[in-house]
């Protein structure tokens, strides 16, 4: 059989970031410090191009024979994840410029991995997969350590480097494992390969559960989520704000082509542990997060807690539970871009305001911006009519609908313990006094950004069926 050329159409959007990485190199070489937002705006052109892309790929294609799939959900992913890399390089702009760290460096490590996340979220077979997995992550290691000045960011790109490392070699087993058994890296051919194999071979099992093992690391689910505090807090604000919204994305299409389309056949043995895992979330999540004084561990914590929220619509084992976790992921990308925005817009030079006595009486410094985080964190605790009650109640009525009312009432019980945080943040803004009364200092472009970025929170939550409707049909 002869060489078949692959139709390269579906993948314009991973060709255009490859280019443009390249572009964006070769130029920043020539540019001063004083002129470095030619690189911003190189960037978000990039980045605005491939989404277009991205965009205008239509039903389902495979290509690369079989390694690659264009289909609803990798479209939807892309666009978003797209979307929220444009807001972080924005917001980033001016915190790195403050504190001399605004290099090229950083909007190349950033597409670098915005590419591997496309890549994820497009993978068809294990190998495609994992070279995604790996080139998000490697650059994800040298963004938290850009900061060559703090230790602490050098000893938290270190933590996340040897544990991403662990799960990255546990999660290479699990799918040799897979192959082992399949005889097949392409996911499609896992899957009928596992139609026909024994469900109880204590092979397949194993190999279950090392993948899921290193998908839950990716998550930050517990017990796998020691390294999210400590790259949250040790990283510069704008790399935290990076890790924790765009890779959530790509961690959702890992795990639906991982454990729906390969080992769907498997459903039985690996619905149990998500929803252990998810539980275990909810509850570490809420519960430590009570115990925080700064507020990007606080969000770090946070974060694993929505994880297990999203990690609940999977256990669901309903095609209404996915598309409730998918519109959970996307709108958590929102919220989380919205709280970091709101951290970085606090600081200023050797100032970084992650803590949460800076946020006292931020409402009497500026009003508006104090309503915005009030919107932010309203959503988060899942208060109608914000974009974060539905994405609760969605998955909530997933849990219901599939007779896991007992998982729904324990998710329920946890998130009243979890709004405790989030309405702390809301009284030091509001009723206490400020411990600093300098203005907030930002870009006309940042400003307008992150208002429009906070406002959608609300607005998501009024006009909530588009994107609902988006979901079930990348879903459906």
């Amino acid at each position: 059989m002869g060489f078949v050329t692959p139709d390269f159409g579906p993948a314009m959007t991973e060709i255009v970031l490859a280019t443009g990485i390249c572009v964006v190199m070769l130029v920043d070489l020539f540019l001063g410090d004083r002129i470095r937002g030619i690189t911003l705006t190189m960037s978000l052109a990039t980045l605005a191009l491939a989404a277009w892309f991205a965009g205008g790929v239509e039903g389902t294609v495979v290509t690369f024979s079989g390694s690659y799939i264009a289909d609803p959900l990798a479209r939807l992913l892309k666009m978003f994840t797209l979307l929220i890399v444009g807001v972080v390089f924005v917001y980033s702009n001016g915190y790195l410029r403050e504190r001399d760290l605004l290099k090229g460096e950083y909007y190349m490590l950033g597409l670098f991995a915005t590419l591997g996340m496309t890549v994820m979220i497009s993978a068809h077979s294990l190998i495609t997969m994992y070279l995604g997995l790996e080139l998000m992550s490697l650059a994800l290691y040298s963004m938290v350590a850009f900061d060559r000045e703090s230790p602490v960011a050098a000893e938290s790109a270190m933590k996340y480097f040897v544990l991403g490392a662990i799960a990255s070699g546990v999660l290479l087993y699990g799918m040799s494992i897979l192959y082992g058994i399949t005889g097949s890296l392409q996911i499609d051919e896992i899957a009928a390969g596992l139609v026909a194999t024994d469900p109880r071979r204590p092979a397949v099992l194993l190999g279950t559960v090392f993948v899921l093992v290193g998908v839950a690391f990716k998550f930050g689910a517990v017990p796998f989520h020691n390294w999210v505090p400590d790259v949250y807090h040790g990283a510069p604000t704008s790399v935290t704000l990076f890790i924790g919204t765009a890779p959530k994305m790509a961690a959702f299409a890992m795990l639906s082509r991982l454990m729906y389309s390969a080992l769907g056949p498997e459903a039985l043995a690996w619905q149990p542990m998500l929803a252990t895992l998810a539980v275990l979330s909810l509850l570490v999540g809420n519960v430590v997060a009570i115990a925080q004084t700064n507020i990007k561990r606080m969000l770090a914590y946070s974060t694993i807690a929505h994880v297990g929220f999203i990690l609940l619509g999977f256990a669901s084992g309903t095609v209404e539970g996915r598309q409730a976790a998918l519109f959970y992921t996307l709108v958590y990308a929102v919220m989380a871009a919205a709280a970091f925005g709101i951290v970085i817009l606090m600081s200023r030079r050797g100032f970084e305001a992650d803590e949460l006595d800076d946020w006292k009486g931020l409402n009497q410094r500026s009003p508006w911006f104090a309503a915005m985080m009030l919107l932010v964190m309203v959503s988060m605790i899942g208060i109608p009519p914000f974009v974060g009650f539905f994405a609760k109640l969605n998955i909530l009525a997933a849990l219901v609908t599939a007779n896991e009312t007992l998982l729904a009432v324990v998710a329920v019980l946890l998130s009243v313990v979890g709004a405790f945080y989030y309405l702390r943040v809301i009284r030091l803004m509001y009723f206490d006094q400020p411990v600093d009364t300098s203005p907030l200092l930002a870009a006309p472009d940042f400003r307008l950004v992150l208002s429009l970025n906070a406002v959608a929170v609300l607005l998501l939550g009024i006009f909530a069926n588009p994107l609902l409707r988006l979901c079930a049909a990348a879903i459906g």
